[in-house]
């Protein structure tokens, strides 16, 4: 699809002491004709010498981009020091992201592309009530549940259970969750990825998923069985496989995605094999969301240091995420 005629992505500053700012601009730089988008923040917050034009609406948003980032301008109490959150302009942060939701349900962006930010700075100033990005946008889109994603050419995997102590894994992974995770998966790869009939391979808890109960009771008395009912819905999936052989090469070619069970059993392999390049992405929700898979880097803020590669990868996620769904509706 030709990027004249795609709406753009809205991306939200994120912290504004952070990377978010410098890294919207070397984005623009690099894919503003292939992937168009426009950042909504205080221009006060941009970098210095960043070439920016303002915009009163998203569609103006392609034509901006040929003198500047296109910004949506949202003013914020305070300026902003590289590396140094300021709680004053901590509600101003929430409501740049709901902001975005609001111009993506309404249809006058293609989808959401968030920023990072700082959860305690949120937490501490804001009163913020959510664990982080995920379950605030899940709040705005109206859903109970919703899965995280981390995704790259090489692998697209799914963390059953997410940021929670390793000990608690085994009492928070029920066959409810497990199902609706893998259902909620299932119906993103139809709709967001465009794979008409997904292979989902799972990944068991235990080391050998269990060996037959030897090493662990839990791939046999929650896994399997889930596998087996949702095969009998029509699924293409995987009973639990041994986790140390589920990400080599040619294991992956069998599959569309993994599910694992916990968050290491599943970021360390993609942030193994793509490290720069990965994608945090939000299923289930009424919009299209992407992120880029690092923190705010208030350490390196202002510096120039900031790798762009993982936004500009969010960014291109959220086009194909729009087309696909576009083109399932039509």
């Amino acid at each position: 699809m030709a990027s004249r005629h795609r709406k753009p992505v809205a991306l939200t500053c994120g912290d504004p002491a952070g990377i978010g700012p410098e890294i919207a601009v070397k984005a623009w730089e690099q894919v503003a004709d292939t992937a168009p988008f426009f950042w909504i923040g205080d221009p006060r917050h941009l970098p210095g010498a960043a070439r920016a034009a303002r915009i009163e609406n998203p569609v103006e948003a392609g034509a901006a981009a040929k003198h500047g980032l296109p910004v949506l301008p949202h003013e914020f109490p305070e300026t902003a020091t590289p590396g140094i959150p300021s709680a004053a302009n901590a509600q101003s942060v929430i409501d740049v992201i709901t902001r975005a939701v609001n111009l993506a349900q309404s249809g006058d962006a293609a989808g959401v592309c968030t920023a990072p930010i700082s959860k305690k700075v949120l937490v501490d100033h804001a009163g913020f009530s959510y664990p982080g990005h995920t379950e605030y946008l899940a709040a705005l889109g109206g859903v109970e549940t919703s899965v995280m994603m981390l995704a790259a050419a090489e692998l697209k995997v799914v963390p059953t259970t997410i940021h929670i102590p390793l000990h608690a894994v085994p009492e928070a992974l029920t066959s409810e969750l497990l199902v609706t995770t893998l259902r909620i998966v299932h119906a993103a790869l139809i709709r967001d990825f465009g794979v008409s009939i997904p292979r989902i391979a799972v990944a068991g808890l235990n080391p050998h998923a269990g060996e037959g109960g030897l090493l662990g009771a839990e791939d046999d008395a929650i896994i399997r069985p889930v596998c087996e009912a949702l095969r009998l819905e029509g699924m293409d999936i995987t009973d639990p496989l041994p986790a140390d052989t589920m990400f080599h090469t040619a294991a992956r070619q069998t599959y569309d995605v993994a599910v694992a069970m916990y968050h290491d059993q599943a970021l360390i392999p993609i942030k193994t094999l793509a490290f720069d390049r990965g994608v945090n992405v939000t299923l289930g929700l009424p919009f299209v969301r992407t992120s880029p898979d690092h923190g705010t880097a208030f350490n390196i803020a202002g510096s120039g240091k900031a790798d762009p590669t993982s936004l500009i990868e969010a960014i291109k996620l959220a086009h194909q995420m729009a087309d696909a769904r576009a083109k399932g509706t039509s």
